[in-house]
């Protein structure tokens, strides 16, 4: 090989190797899987999070980040031998988070969709939801049916409105231009209360916890008929099947030692717990 030639090669080589590791692919010269070996030599995992979905992960008023996926995120780095880092993101950047390297996780009530399986690999499900439909307690609204051509609210980058396009039916009777959407699911709720929204839609573990917390349960009414449960799960990059894997073991040792089920306990009242 020709020197000009070789000194292309290597650099072209150098190049790929810094901009991986830029993107914090967690992949060896060889192939080789080592995102937990760069976890646990760095001591620390990083998750990140909407500060504002309670009751799974939120800011208190005294700054502190808290709630049941803080608890179970804390469980698993302690199974793990490692510590916690929590890190607030911008929810519609949270894939950009993730495969740049500033989060080791999506970490937040993230639901598991086919459409997100394209972008990172997910762990076992730890707890099932459903996105809900609220309205305000004199509200004519009853059924889904009942929202044909009334304007909805729902939060911007969630798959509340994966769920509400999915009903296909349901969507099209609302219809696309009755839609809003905001960045934070407090934002929703304003729209209904104000009266701007006719109804919202909203992950039901979110929203049952945040009427109860402020004494709202008589202002709206949770509909019967809601969309399809889903699966919460943690997010990780597609590369990083090690590191998934490591997860996997403590949440599984988490639910055998009744970790998982007293968080639940704490936060929902209730057992939840795939």
């Amino acid at each position: 090989m020709k020197l000009k030639k070789l000194i292309a090669v290597s650099l072209a080589g150098v190049m790929s190797a810094a901009i991986l590791a830029s993107c914090g692919v967690s992949t060896t010269q060889t192939g080789e899987d080592d995102s937990l070996k760069k976890v646990q030599e760095k001591g620390s995992f990083t998750i990140g999070l909407d500060a504002d979905f309670a009751p799974m992960g939120f800011t208190e008023d005294s700054g502190e980040i808290v709630g049941f996926d803080i608890d179970l995120a804390e469980a698993v780095a302690e199974k793990m031998g490692v510590k916690l880092e929590v890190k607030p993101i911008d929810w519609d950047s949270k894939s950009m988070e993730l495969s740049t390297g500033k989060i080791d996780f999506i970490w937040n009530g993230f639901s598991i969709s086919d459409e997100r399986k394209k972008e990172v690999l997910f762990s076992e499900p730890y707890l099932s939801t459903k996105q809900s439909i609220i309205v305000t307690a004199d509200s004519p609204i009853k059924t889904k049916a009942d929202l044909a051509g009334k304007k909805i609210a729902l939060q911007d980058g969630s798959t509340s409105e994966d769920a509400l396009k999915a009903d296909a039916d349901t969507y099209e009777s609302i219809g696309d231009q009755n839609i809003s959407r905001f960045k934070e699911n407090s934002q929703v709720l304003m729209e209904v209360e104000s009266g701007r929204a006719d109804a919202a839609v909203i992950d039901e573990v979110f929203v049952r916890y945040y009427l109860q917390k402020e004494n709202l349960s008589d202002k709206y009414t949770v509909l019967e008929e809601g969309f399809d449960e889903e699966d919460y799960g943690v997010g990780g990059r597609k590369n990083d099947a090690a590191l998934i894997e490591a997860v996997n073991k403590a949440l599984e040792e988490c639910k055998a030692e009744g970790i998982t089920s007293e968080i639940s306990e704490k936060w929902f009242g209730e057992d939840l717990i795939k």
